[in-house]
């Protein structure tokens, strides 16, 4: 059965240089705290999930302690928000979602990018939810069984309900990932059609079952280091192949056609972004290429409308994803603005 969902707030460790090599990198040192209080909005979703209390950072970024049943434990929010923004205003913003990779939590994008700068005056909220170490932005199927951790329904039902009614939050969304985050991008925006105006995968765990073995074992592999059944999460691959299925980018590629979709990556061999003597990366992106090439044909094929940036030399680290948000922003926000 999968470990209960942690409150990683408190867990802000450096990451080490073996934990760069995995999907992303491990929690950092947060942010101070301005403030710690309870909401001064009510709001709930329809599930009884509800904002326990609200953590000002800094003049518009904003954290939120969730209850989530779906979850059966609290989780983080962080928000970055507009500065003329009110919680419970009758105004509402369009929202950008951005999603974290496999090892790291919901303070990844602000750690290790310029997001809270770069998106500064845009007149939109940026919504960056915990999505569990190893949550694969899924309800697990748990041998059949459901049941905790639900993070598709905590992010989709529970929080959007959470925002639209407290936060500000309109209806027109887009939605970009890293890693782990860039499957979950795609698979929420292809199992929710019309959800999502548009949405980017960033080095993303795109094609679950490439070829055959290769996309499950890398999957499971991270599930089993940290402590998983690593058949919780989707079930045998071969015996559970419908449920896999409806969770991998590829086999929903036809659902992702309505919209702009974003798909970037690099090979492993280190390039002009990363750090000096980073050692080249024999394993994750050369094998998240693979499946992004083979993603991007199989979207073609289907008519959708796709961008991509193959960029060669990378490597599967920050400075490239950083990168990849800033070229991705106005195929992101343009929806927004329109649909806004």
């Amino acid at each position: 059965m999968p470990r209960p969902v942690e409150d990683r707030q408190t867990q802000n460790r450096p990451p080490s240089r073996v934990s760069r090599r995995k999907f992303v990198l491990g929690a950092a040192a947060g942010l101070s705290a301005l403030a710690v209080a309870a909401p001064r909005t009510a709001s709930a979703a329809d599930t009884g999930a509800r904002v326990l209390a609200e953590r000002r950072l800094s003049p518009t970024m904003l954290d939120l302690t969730v209850e989530s049943p779906a979850l059966a434990a609290t989780a983080m929010v962080r928000l970055l928000h507009p500065a003329d923004w009110t919680p419970g205003a009758t105004r509402t913003w369009p929202v950008l979602y951005l999603l974290h990779g496999a090892g790291d939590d919901y303070t990844s994008w602000t750690r290790s990018t310029d997001v809270a700068t770069f998106t500064r005056g845009a007149d939109m909220l940026v919504v960056m939810p915990t999505g569990g170490r190893d949550g694969f932005y899924s309800d697990w199927f748990n041998r059949g069984a459901g049941g905790p951790p639900r993070w598709e329904t905590f992010h989709l039902t529970e929080l959007r309900q959470i925002l639209e009614r407290g936060y500000g939050a309109g209806p027109v969304r887009s939605i970009a990932g890293l890693s782990m985050g860039g499957l979950g991008a795609l698979a929420y925006a292809g199992r929710h059609p019309g959800m999502f105006a548009a949405a980017a995968s960033y080095s993303g765990v795109v094609h679950t079952t490439y070829q055959g073995a290769r996309g499950p074992s890398l999957i499971q592999g991270v599930l089993v280091k940290d402590g998983y059944d690593p058949t919780a999460l989707w079930g045998d691959p071969n015996l559970n192949a419908g449920v896999w299925a409806a969770h991998n980018p590829y086999d929903l590629a036809r659902e992702l056609t309505g919209i702009p979709l974003y798909l970037a990556c690099g090979n492993g061999t280190p390039g002009v972004l990363d750090p000096p003597g980073t050692p080249p990366d024999l394993f994750i992106e050369p094998l998240c290429a693979e499946m992004n090439t083979a993603l991007a044909r199989r979207l073609r094929e289907a008519g959708a409308t796709v961008t991509t940036d193959f960029y060669g030399p990378g490597t599967h680290n920050w400075p490239w994803w950083q990168r990849s948000l800033h070229l991705s922003f106005p195929l992101l926000t343009e929806p927004l603005r329109l649909g806004g």
